[in-house]
């Protein structure tokens, strides 16, 4: 299943969040792929980010991960940069999906 999400950065956070993400853990890449994601993107507009998470369940992914210290410990940190944060609190749902071109 493919998931998208939105969240927004903190205004000035945008060079820090993106410094963030050429150093994730290797712990945490491994717990998310063992949660069932096959790929994760994030797309940045200004301050808003658009993430896309192909996945077995995404609530069984955010399940696993919740409680995970790796992932606790991440959160924390992009906290530390977000205005709008993922908090885990709609994990059946992301944005509704309007339109895509099926694959042929």
């Amino acid at each position: 299943m493919r998931v998208a999400l939105h969240t927004r950065l903190a205004p000035g956070r945008e060079e820090a969040y993106e410094q963030a993400h050429r150093e994730v853990p290797t712990s945490l890449v491994a717990a998310i792929r063992a949660a069932g994601a096959h790929e994760w993107t994030i797309w940045r507009s200004g301050l808003d980010l658009f993430h896309v998470i192909d996945c077995d369940d995404y609530a069984g992914l955010l399940a696993a991960l919740a409680d995970l210290p790796v992932n606790v410990t991440w959160q924390a940190r992009m906290a530390g940069y977000l205005d709008v944060v993922h908090d885990y609190s709609d994990a059946d749902k992301g944005l509704p999906e309007v339109w895509h071109l099926p694959r042929e």
